[in-house]
């Protein structure tokens, strides 16, 4: 469910949500809610509210049970149940439907007109009998004291079809070239039809005579409306006996009185969009226009805007749910709208859990998805140790962050820093008794953090005051009484760190004009300890002397950036000496080496030659080692012996 407000007015999307395929067996559309977290979420309201393309027109039933609908492709007209909340019907059509009638309590009796120049009739069982009228039709309605049906369209002739009769009566010629709307009061039965140019025809059922007429499209035009084309009538409504809601197709709704050719009101949609139909909401005295882009409901006694309704795509037709805040509306899209408004009324009788559902949502708020988790830079992370998990499901990227879970980032905050909570606490503590502090009488002192900039602010606003008492200094806000900045002397982690590399360059002479405060500073604080009273700022004013030191020139500001310059060189090259003493204050110690088991250490490099004699053969290494005279030594000192010997070749002979 989707929530919208405008002017403290809440609109509660029912329609919002991922619409499942049509042949997803209810197997898979089970499978689908346990792994989409949004297809579980949504609201279905009414079961497959829906058309397969687009829904061009959408009423309800008098009796209020049952909700028609048209739309393509391909052309058809859906019936759905209210009462049971799903689809009661379907029926396809041979063209599509430029607008229908329910003519009965419930859906037995409907009249379509179709693009073709068709009016097709339906019944309780399906399709009944089916007729033409001569030229393209654009709107009709229903005479029910004479059974007549209006029919107007691309002609300057009214058609009439009596359905008591089952035939055509003499048509009613207007001035006009074409018609395109049309309505017929409930009260006294007169009919009107909107023309081409602008004008709007007044005819007497009765009489078949006309009654009036009112030029809408020159009263539509005032000095606040830009119009390039001639406003022709585009919706027509009627609202008991003397009131009349006309739409153009330049944006403008123009409300009349039938007693005056004069407008009571003219409200400009100011999007220049033709008016797609208008409701009047009696008991707010509201009126609903709509255009394709936007539903606007406005006031229409003084035309004042109270709320309004922008859905994602083209709307084709707005039907107000009778007696209720229920919004219906049919759009360039599958899916049909429903739009909950508590502010207009109740929610219908078939779906009043609404009224409990959207209280609960009102006392306890939805939460957004960035609400669950927590934006960690990786200097964030590095603090926290968690580095190892980049690229792991534990952390979304996103920009120059991550986003983690905010139950994971408190558990390991919390191991981290175990005392966390405390310090927390102690905060929180601080805070209250400052609160309570500032609701005494308060008087002129310096604050806890940052005492050197608000000593420094503090004079420069007396230097200010000065100058501005000899001339006229264009005076700026003062950081101290600004609230925009008065975390920055209460909370601790904004304190300036002056021993910093950035602020010694950025201050060059600070360290002259931060003795003097300093030294005035601790007058301040024996003086607080004299008083015994907590952070009292003496009243007076620095001396001239004072005041004309701190302003040194230009020259004296660059002198005093080398000045610090070359001490934080000074300081890098004692930390290097440092670095050096210690290294060479360390004493190498020596490395122990292991002979193994039965062999006898001479030197190192005698395991090279030794390798090589292990490479040759054992003749090769005898004589080696005859010749360099390793062979007289027959003990060693771990006790193993060793044998030489001789080969010579003898000759045996038998006697």
């Amino acid at each position: 469910m989707q929530v919208s407000s405008l002017n403290e007015v809440k609109i509660y999307s029912l329609s919002c949500g991922k619409s499942l395929p049509e042949w997803l067996s209810d197997r898979k559309k089970r499978a689908l809610q346990k792994k989409d977290v949004d297809v579980r979420r949504r609201i279905e309201l009414i079961q497959d509210f829906e058309m397969p393309t687009v829904c061009t027109t959408i009423k309800v039933s008098k009796d209020g049970q049952y909700i028609l609908a048209t739309g393509t492709y391909k052309p058809r007209v859906r019936c759905y149940d209210t009462y049971q909340l799903s689809l009661k019907f379907e029926r396809c059509l041979d063209s599509e439907v430029v607008t229908f009638e329910i003519l009965s309590d419930d859906y037995s009796k409907i009249v379509f007109l179709h693009n073709d120049r068709y009016i097709e009739f339906h019944s309780q069982s399906g399709f009944y009998y089916k007729t033409r009228i001569p030229k393209f039709g654009r709107d009709f309605s229903y005479h029910y004291p004479s059974c007549d049906l209006y029919f107007v369209g691309a002609s300057s002739e009214v058609y009439r079809l009596n359905l008591e009769q089952g035939r055509y009566l003499n048509p009613l010629q207007t001035d006009a070239a074409e018609n395109n709307v049309c309505d017929i009061n409930s009260v006294h039965g007169l009919f009107a039809t909107g023309t081409i140019e602008g004008r709007v025809e007044c005819w007497d059922p009765r009489t078949r005579n006309r009654v009036g007429l009112l030029d809408c499209a020159l009263n539509s035009v005032t000095a606040d409306s830009e119009i390039n084309s001639l406003p022709t009538i585009s919706a027509l409504k009627f609202n008991g006996a003397l009131t009349m809601a006309v739409g153009t197709t330049t944006g403008q709704v123009l409300l009349y009185d039938l007693r005056s050719d004069k407008p009571l009101l003219v409200k400009d949609h100011q999007y220049g969009l033709p008016i797609k139909s208008v409701h009047f909401q009696d008991s707010l005295d509201l009126i609903l226009s709509a255009d394709s882009r936007i539903v606007k409901m406005w006031n229409k006694n003084s035309g004042k805007i109270f709320t309004s309704l922008e859905p994602e795509h083209d709307l084709n037709d707005v039907c107000l749910y009778p007696n209720s805040g229920m919004l219906l509306t049919a759009n360039e899209t599958p899916k049909m709208g429903i739009y909950y408004i508590p502010v207009l009324g109740p929610a219908p009788r078939w779906c009043s859990f609404l009224d409990n559902l959207t209280e609960e949502l009102e006392e306890n708020p939805e939460s957004t998805v960035y609400d669950d988790y927590k934006f960690v830079t990786k200097k964030d992370l590095e603090n926290l140790g968690l580095t190892h998990l980049i690229g792991s499901p534990f952390l979304r990227a996103y920009m120059h962050g991550f986003f983690m879970d905010i139950r994971l980032y408190h558990k390991v905050k919390l191991m981290v820093n175990p005392f966390a909570y405390e310090e927390y606490r102690k905060d929180k503590i601080r805070q209250k008794i400052e609160e309570t502090r500032a609701q005494r009488v308060q008087l002129k002192k310096l604050p806890k953090v940052n005492k050197e900039l608000a000593l420094k602010l503090i004079e420069e606003e007396e230097e200010k005051q000065k100058s501005t008492w000899k001339k006229k200094v264009k005076s700026l806000p003062n950081i101290l009484t600004d609230d925009r900045f008065k975390v920055m002397f209460e909370n601790p982690d904004f304190q300036v760190d002056e021993e910093s590399e950035e602020f010694r360059l950025l201050n060059p002479l600070v360290s002259k004009i931060s003795e003097k405060r300093k030294k005035k500073l601790r007058l301040l604080e024996q003086q607080e300890l004299r008083e015994k009273e907590e952070e009292e700022e003496p009243e007076g004013k620095p001396s001239d002397a004072e005041s004309s030191e701190s302003s040194d020139d230009e020259k004296a500001w660059v002198e005093e950036v080398r000045k610090q310059r070359r001490l934080l060189q000074q300081e890098e090259k004692v930390k290097r000496q440092e670095r050096l003493k210690e290294d060479q204050q360390t004493v190498l110690k020596p490395q122990f080496y292991e002979i193994k088991a039965g062999e006898e250490f001479r030197s190192f490099k005698d395991s090279a030659t030794k390798q090589k004699l292990m490479n040759k053969t054992l003749e090769d290494r005898l004589k080696i080692e005859a010749k360099n005279g390793t062979l007289s030594v027959s003990d060693t000192t771990v006790g193993s012996k060793q044998l030489t010997f001789t080969l010579k070749r003898e000759c045996w002979r038998l006697w």
